[in-house]
């Protein structure tokens, strides 16, 4: 796919401007005064702080006792406080920002690595060493955001900063990304069959951005495009025809979402060479996934490390879905952005996006969002709904990037509210990407919406899968069928297990599974809201019930929820349902 555009690229590449530079006054100046309010109070909010200091214990600290948050904390304030002040002197354009804007690029530049310490290895899955050499740059995501935002600053700013800090940006680019890149093969650049995921595509953006953004000579834009388009190429072969992106729907702003990024800059450079590409029913599908896994408001289906709420959608879904053609797209994004609170991005690291955000115009489209059923035969992941109930069935194998043992699972909302949830991933630790994965219980099958042997849990790897997955759909019903027997070790002892889920249009959702095994079964099922049990009927807060047929003793447990990261989708309190079998099938209707 990728590979047939290297052989169009012209013998000039041109440059790539990501936004409006600073001498197009009549852009800057006709910004709307709550925006720029907003804009220039994070700016001088930025002006009075002292910039953190980042020591090597610091950098230290994960290779110590596995905490990223600490580190990445003062890393990323650098780069957001650098981006607040870039944005104010783009609207004010009277140098009140600019010292401190030199300074920001200065300390930045100083730094010893990019890469944050949970990524400072040369091998996939290697050994992260404590601290990073100078002379042996790693190139990971935030390495290649860093090299973006300094060119963005670049080619937006370049007329007002200093010869020497722009050739100080530009030689610490070269250094630490633009070389290596061309002479360094790191896991992610796609190597034959090897499966890729978010990286390949969302460092691969930030290199072409820098690339283009900067004053680079024709032989290295053109190495770097060739390159580039194969690391697309890597990526985009593990997505299935339906475009599922099987790392869950956060991730596909750094997977689908950022290859589109790298496509609208090769597009850029080398006008109409993806022409044939943003037709592609692939490429279009991988762009509608986001919209087929909203459910309600912030909500959306979500599995693997995603959360259940994200933020909303930006100028950049709303582009892809004008690249493709996709009015479905375009029109979901752009309500979905008019329901942020912050539109001009405060969080955001990449100054690309943010200045994307405030330069892109986005009209928004008459009449309703009418969400539709979805299926991902890809990833196994099929989507049911109708005016009251949004359900998802998720199939597929526990070998999948980003992984929980969730094979089988179902997620279920009634009215736009979470009935039977995902519970989604803690902040990030070593302990998240290190074998003892499987021991953080958000991973683990058992705060899933799935049965327990004895005390036997599903198992990790792709060996561990959904078997005979079915789906029909028709206008009265939806019905999902699967075997998720082979989803746990022998010494489940269990030879089947099949669960069927039905969403009866207009009336409700039952689940009926049964299996065929020698050990005690129990389902969990995880709650947002408080149930309470009476024999076998389950009030689930104001949202419903659920009729137990075949279960006995259930139980309820609390989850005291402190983790900042699960915070953001949840309360303090979540639930856990515990349903023994009385035999061997457990239905459960849910009115």
């Amino acid at each position: 796919m990728f590979g047939e555009v290297a052989a169009r690229l012209p013998a000039v590449l041109a440059d790539f401007l990501p936004g409006r530079p600073i001498d197009d006054r009549e852009t800057w100046n006709s910004f709307p005064e709550n925006l720029r309010a907003l804009v220039l109070a994070d700016a001088e909010a930025a002006l009075g702080r002292n910039w953190p200091v980042i020591t090597a214990g610091d950098y230290r600290q994960f290779s110590q006792d596995g905490n990223r948050a600490d580190f990445e904390a003062l890393y990323f304030s650098r780069r957001r406080m650098l981006n607040d002040l870039v944005l104010g002197e783009l609207l004010q354009n009277e140098g009140r920002f600019l010292s401190a804007i030199i300074d920001g690029i200065w300390l930045i530049c100083e730094e010893s690595g990019w890469q944050l310490p949970a990524h400072n290895a040369y091998q996939r899955g290697g050994i992260r060493y404590p601290l990073p050499d100078v002379d042996r740059p790693v190139i990971d995501l935030f390495a290649a955001e860093t090299a973006a935002l300094l060119s963005t600053i670049v080619a937006m700013m370049g007329s007002r900063l200093d010869a020497v800090i722009v050739s100080r940006i530009e030689r610490e680019v070269r250094k630490r990304i633009l070389e290596p890149y061309l002479t360094t093969h790191f896991w992610w650049m796609g190597n034959g069959d090897e499966r890729m995921n978010n990286w390949t595509a969302w460092i691969t953006q930030n290199v072409l951005l820098s690339t283009f953004s900067l004053r680079t000579d024709q032989g290295l834009r053109a190495h770097v495009a060739e390159k580039a388009l194969g690391s697309l190429d890597a990526f985009i072969k593990d997505y299935a025809d339906d475009g599922a992106c099987e790392e869950g729907v956060v991730y596909y702003r750094h997977a689908a979402l950022c290859m589109f990024g790298a496509m609208s800059i090769l597009d850029t450079v080398a006008p109409g060479v993806m022409g044939p590409l943003w037709s592609a029913s692939k490429i279009r599908n991988m762009a509608e996934y986001i919209v087929n896994m909203h459910v309600a408001g912030h909500f959306y289906f979500n599995f693997a490390d995603s959360a259940a709420v994200i933020d909303p959608c930006t100028a950049r879904e709303y582009l892809f879905g004008k690249a493709v053609g996709s009015q479905k797209l375009s029109d979901f994004a752009a309500r979905d952005r008019a329901t942020s609170e912050r539109p001009h991005l405060p969080e955001e690291w990449n100054l690309w996006y943010r200045v994307q955000e405030l330069l892109t115009p986005v009209a928004q489209p008459e009449g309703a969002f009418l969400p539709t059923d979805a299926s991902y035969p890809g990833i196994g992941l099929h989507i049911a709904r109708d005016e009251n109930f949004a359900l998802a069935v998720k199939g597929g194998n526990n070998g999948e990037s980003h992984n929980h043992n969730d094979v089988g699972s179902v997620t279920l909302y009634k009215n736009g509210q979470p009935f039977l949830i995902d519970v989604g991933v803690e902040t990030y630790t070593a302990k998240t990407f290190s074998a003892d994965r499987y021991q953080i219980w958000t991973m683990q099958s058992a705060f899933h919406n799935l049965p327990t042997f004895g005390e036997v849990m599903q198992s990790d790897g792709a060996a561990f899968a959904a078997r005979d997955m079915q789906a029909k759909f028709s206008p009265e019903k939806a019905e999902i069928s699967l075997d998720i027997a082979p989803a746990y070790p022998p010494e489940a002892k269990l030879r089947s297990y099949r669960r069927t889920v039905t969403l009866n249009r207009g009336h409700g959702v039952e689940t009926t599974d049964i299996h065929e095994g020698d050990l005690p079964a129990t389902l969990s099922l995880m709650l947002r809201e408080k149930p309470v049990v009476e024999g076998g009927i389950i009030h689930v807060g104001d949202l419903g019930l659920i009729e137990v047929e075949g279960g006995r003793d259930i139980q309820v447990e609390t989850i005291e929820i402190n983790d900042a990261r699960l915070k953001i989708s949840w309360p303090a309190k979540l639930y856990r349902l515990r349903v023994p079998f009385a035999d061997t099938r457990l239905t459960l209707r849910i009115v």
